[in-house]
């Protein structure tokens, strides 16, 4: 028994001679925590669910263009792996995984009982009138919104508001659908110019100085790419706190500087920049680092936010936020690590897919296997943030987990899932700007609003680098997705400037092609044809620099949305809300995606499950799956993505399978590879 699975068990015991249905992480917490209720939840199977497979984002469902569209790589790598830093590696070392890249292999589980996996169940992405038909039944109208109105208005505060008590510790103690909210109130927003927030009342403060209450949370500045973006209609603020002895020093004394080192030390920790450091300083001295881990009791907080073009910062009439953060929030999350996880100890391992999730009913949270507790908030149809359902929170654990042998933690075996890019089931830190620059509000590369009627606002902040890459970020982006989500989707203001950029009377080796005319002609080869072509093209013009402004910032057409279109990706988002189908996807679109309709050649075609060819053009609800029960992958999805593992990038190859989000500093500052 190696010394992970001996402490799970000695967890479980106690726990167990105490009567607790719980995991281990919650068992810690009942036990050192008498005076409290017991934090609770229970193994609930996912076969109960609206949504069996919520763990499967709606993205990776979507066609690749033949190949020609990899935006499976920002999740499915092994990168990070080959670094030892998780054991989750999904580009084919993991030979019980295989590559997630090259094949729509979708796991399942009791099958055939419960639904395939390889059947799409984001019912609102996939059929935008569906639900539009289902809001009007209900009599929704959403031609009569305004949107304008609706982002700016507070739901933030009402909710806080809610959490029981006013203590700032991480769990209230009291059993309430609020319990776990996060002690962060929006009250004392924006943080401070040095990230921390910091509050004019004592009670929501640990300590103080010269500038306030000192509340633990600091903003967290950080390189977006294409879930949370202004084009993707949700724009995020990040905020991390550590516990109390980590704001103090040797002696027991709150003090900011050791604070501020013990958090650099978590964010190179967490970048892989750790230069032969062991122990965290001051009343953390005797904690030692643990490569590519979070120490016990970090926390995050996590608001998404309606876009508001408008919303800088400079106005907070309009929003005291920057960054097209809007007032109103989407969602709260909320991150705790309860327990160590240590991947090496499970090694490349096989997850069970029918693990039950462990969650509270109402309690607005879940485990995701790997040492957190996650929570979230989601807006009821009124618009008021109400706790998140087990079925709404799996989709949190899709992204936010890893990979653990159920075997080894015997009859408390959890759901868990995650991806092959995340640092200890977080995405933000690892993609956070180093120095000052990374210590500050999210703000969406120093976005500032139109001025004088403007179409567009500016982005102040240079493109980063990609550390492994060397090339820029956003560019490294655009090479391999050849659109502006990981949706592969391409707004028409981008493709306009696309069209008008890029020229043969420009010097680039053809026209941009209109794809249009090829879709509306239900023509494959001539589909096939368009998008090798706009491959080609993307990386001519991101060669030459024409994705950046002289400044070294990502020219704003490309990055943001004009505001026609942020104004009815709210309106359509605000449809889910008012029907409360989040359990069949949040992201909405005008019409059904390119991506998501099927335009295969003869050579690439594939059927329904049921055998029944697919027309051109036909929306694809499902692909087919391994037919055989004798076999390990009984159910298991078996349709090529088309990405090419052989192909290479000078001849117009996508697949690359070691992908890692780490930045190194900025394009205009940093231009020499590093060391």
């Amino acid at each position: 028994m190696n010394p992970v699975q001996s402490q799970l068990q000695k967890f479980h015991l106690v726990a167990g001679a105490l009567g607790l249905s719980l995991l281990s992480g919650a068992g810690l917490y009942a036990l050192a925590q008498p005076s409290k209720k017991p934090l609770l939840g229970q193994h609930i199977s996912r076969s109960t669910f609206p949504n069996k497979h919520a763990h499967i984002p709606a993205q990776c469902y979507v066609e690749t263009s033949f190949g020609t569209q990899n935006a499976c790589q920002y999740c499915h790598t092994d990168g990070v792996y080959e670094l030892g830093l998780n054991n989750n590696p999904q580009a084919g070392a993991n030979p019980m995984v295989g590559n997630m890249q090259a094949e729509y292999g979708f796991g399942v589980y009791d099958y055939p009982q419960v639904v395939n996996s390889s059947i799409n169940p984001w019912e609102n992405t996939l059929f935008p009138e569906k639900l539009r038909a289902v809001a009007e039944a209900l009599g929704v109208k959403p031609e009569g919104w305004d949107m304008q109105e609706y982002v700016r208005q507070d739901n933030w505060k009402a909710a806080y508001a809610q959490r029981p008590g006013r203590s700032p510790e991480w769990d209230t103690g009291v059993d309430s659908p609020m319990r776990l909210f996060p002690a962060l109130s929006p009250d004392d927003l924006p943080a401070d110019a040095d990230g921390f927030v910091r509050s004019r009342l004592g009670v929501r403060g640990l300590f103080k100085d010269e500038q306030g209450w000192v509340t633990g949370w600091r903003a967290i500045n950080f390189m977006p790419y294409g879930i949370f973006t202004p084009q993707t209609g949700s724009v995020s603020g990040v905020y991390i706190r550590l516990p109390q002895k980590f704001m103090q020093n040797a002696s027991g004394e709150f003090d900011l500087s050791t604070y501020e080192r013990n958090l650099e030390l978590v964010q190179r920790n967490a970048q892989n920049r750790l230069q032969g450091e062991k122990t965290y300083v001051g009343g953390a001295a005797g904690v030692q680092m643990v490569r590519g881990q979070y120490p016990l009791g970090t926390e995050f907080a996590h608001p998404l936010h309606y876009v508001d073009l408008q919303a800088d910062g400079s106005d907070r009439k309009i929003s005291p936020f920057p960054g097209t953060r809007a007032r109103r929030v989407k969602e709260i999350r909320w991150m705790y690590k309860q327990r160590e996880w240590h991947p090496e100890e499970f090694g490349l391992a096989l997850k069970e897919e029918s693990a039950p999730v462990y969650a509270a009913r109402d309690g607005g949270w879940i485990e995701n296997g790997t040492g957190w507790l996650l929570g979230g908030w989601i807006e009821d149809k009124g618009g008021e943030l109400r706790a998140q359902t087990p079925s709404e929170l799996t989709q949190c654990v899709a992204c936010h987990s890893g990979n653990v042998r159920q075997s080894d933690v015997g009859q408390n075996a959890v759901f868990t899932s995650g991806t092959g890019n995340t640092i200890d089931s977080t995405w933000a830190m690892p993609r956070q700007f180093t120095g000052t620059l990374g210590w500050r509000e999210m703000d969406y590369l120093g976005y500032q609003a139109p001025k004088n009627g403007g179409a567009f606002g500016t982005l102040t902040t240079p493109e980063p680098l990609n550390r492994g890459k060397n090339i820029g970020e956003y560019r490294y982006f655009l090479d391999h997705v050849v659109g502006v989500s990981l949706y592969g989707d391409m707004p028409a203001s981008v493709d306009a400037l696309l069209n008008a950029e890029i020229t043969r009377a420009k010097g680039y080796s053809a026209d941009w092609p209109a794809l249009r005319t090829e879709v509306e002609g239900k023509n494959p080869a001539g589909i096939q044809a368009a998008q090798e072509l706009r491959l080609r093209l993307m990386r001519e013009f991101t060669a030459r620099g024409a994705y950046l402004t002289p400044a070294g910032t990502i020219r704003p057409e490309l990055f943001l949305p004009t505001l026609t279109d942020a104004t009815e990706n709210a309106r359509r988002y605000r449809q889910v809300v008012a029907t409360q189908r989040y359990d069949f996807g949040k992201d909405v679109f005008p019409e059904t995606l390119f991506t998501n309709r099927y335009f295969r050649t003869p050579e690439t075609a594939f059927t329904h499950q049921d055998g029944k060819p697919y027309q051109l053009g036909e929306v694809i609800t499902d692909r087919p799956v391994n037919p055989n029960p004798a076999e390990f992958t009984y159910g298991i999805g078996i349709t090529p993505t088309l990405i090419d593992e052989e192909k290479p990038e000078s001849e117009g190859g996508n697949f690359v399978r070691d992908y890692v989000p780490f930045p190194y500093g900025l394009i205009k500052e940093m231009r020499m590879p590093p060391p």
